[in-house]
């Protein structure tokens, strides 16, 4: 069925429905908080804690599904999901306490990962080699569908209605069914067990995904483009909020949230195509010249279209979906990165893979990080221009990176065929951006 594996199609399903509940507060969680009394700076810095912690999880949840089996993982990460979320919603939000909030938001950002990264893995040990790309495929459109077109649209359409708290709260039962669907429907069905002949091994293997952005000068390079690309991914969900629907902090205020959101997630549901597309063309073509010349380039001209666009035109609408496809055509082109790290090292596949997934999650955390540090100096329009500056760099960066890649150098198959690779990490060697 189009290359979607049955058994595993219920676990689809229930991973775009925990993205859903978890996607619900991104777009617009920062105005809220600014909203409840809190400083734009102090709302950066809440995003930036959760990527830090997200990046922490998402590079040790591959090692630890094989460890302990992705269904236990899974179930773990969905239930301290839920059990976070209402700790925040009650506790947290209610003390109006930034350090509270820091806390108990930032331990919510250590369960998505377990879920949807032990899938993964669930995937890998599932799924026939010659069909794992396919299947990684409906795995990335599954996990864009619910954060970022479901947990995006959605709420637009609830606060209007009811109010951002229990927007809030509503994110709760699209995770209960995620997590219920996959763990008592798929992924019970065919997990396998944890059958771990070395657990000192992989740990060691997760521990030289650090270690090898040091002995791999090409790895280390890689590593830099990985953590630019998704900058604006993470960035712009704390940044434009508050630039576009609010006047604080330098702020436009020419767009209602509602407006806002449905923007980014037209961004997201345009990924849900380009990434398709442009695996298919960077595997035909090279790698490193999409990355440059179409990835980098395009992303700083769509950030900057993002800050000058209101700031010239006004609130046109039209002009802004432009900027958001371009956007969403740019990130979408840095598909090949996973590939990437695993011909650079194919003595060491699962180190260079695990690399991927620290560069991905450092991503998750630079780009808050950013406008947290450079809001109150230099404002939005500082913060978009070193986004851009960031794809600049990103693109002469490439210049230095030389794998073998098709089309241009020819890579021997088994550098990057999944077989090479621990189970952990071979679904990453063709992970989206």
């Amino acid at each position: 069925m189009l290359g979607l594996p049955r058994p595993l199609l219920l676990g689809y399903v229930a991973v775009a429905l925990f993205m859903t509940g978890d996607g619900f507060e991104l777009t617009f969680l920062a105005k809220y908080l600014v909203d409840l009394g809190h400083s734009p700076v102090d709302a950066a810095l809440v995003f930036t804690v959760y990527g830090f912690v997200a990046a922490l999880s998402a590079w040790c949840s591959g090692v630890v599904a094989e460890l302990f089996g992705a269904r236990r993982v899974m179930m773990t990460g969905g239930v301290l999901w839920l059990v976070l979320q209402v700790v925040f919603l009650t506790v947290a939000l209610g003390s109006g306490s930034l350090p509270l909030i820091l806390l108990v938001y930032g331990a919510r950002a250590a369960a998505y990962p377990l879920f949807i990264y032990a899938f993964v893995v669930l995937i890998a040990q599932t799924v026939d080699r010659s069909r794992l790309a396919s299947a990684m495929g409906w795995y990335w459109a599954a996990y864009s569908l619910g954060i970022g077109v479901l947990g995006t649209y959605l709420p637009s359409w609830i606060i209007p209605a009811v109010g951002e708290r229990a927007t809030l709260w509503l994110a709760m039962p699209w995770v209960i069914a995620g997590v219920l669907l996959c763990t008592r429907v798929a992924v019970r069905q065919v997990d396998p067990a944890a059958e771990v002949p070395d657990r000192r091994a992989r740990v060691r293997e997760l521990a030289r995904g650090a270690t090898i952005l040091v002995e791999n000068r090409q790895i280390l390079l890689t590593a830099v483009v990985r953590v630019i690309c998704n900058l604006t991914l993470f960035g712009f969900p704390v940044v434009m909020p508050l630039y576009l629907s609010t006047t604080a902090g330098g702020g436009i205020g020419v767009f209602d949230l509602t407006q806002w959101m449905r923007l980014w997630g037209l961004m997201f549901a345009v990924t849900i195509v380009t990434n398709v597309v442009w695996g298919r063309i960077g595997d035909r073509y090279g790698w490193m010249a999409q990355m440059r010349w179409y990835g980098c380039t395009a992303c700083a001209v769509a950030t900057l279209a993002f800050y000058y666009v209101p700031q010239w035109f006004g609130p046109n609408m039209l002009l802004m979906n432009a900027a958001a496809v371009l956007l969403a055509i740019g990130v979408s082109a840095f598909v090949p990165l996973g590939a990437v790290f695993a011909s650079l090292a194919p003595a060491h596949p699962g180190a260079a893979i695990s690399a991927h997934n620290l560069a991905a999650g450092v991503s998750t955390f630079l780009g808050p990080a950013i406008a947290t540090v450079l809001l109150p100096v230099v404002g939005a329009v500082g913060v978009c221009w070193t986004y851009a500056a960031l794809y600049v760099v990103g693109g002469v960066v490439t210049l230095f990176i030389h794998p073998p890649q098709p089309g241009t150098v020819p890579l021997p198959a088994t550098q990057v065929s999944p077989s090479t690779v621990p189970a952990p990490y071979r679904s990453t060697l063709r992970s989206p951006s």
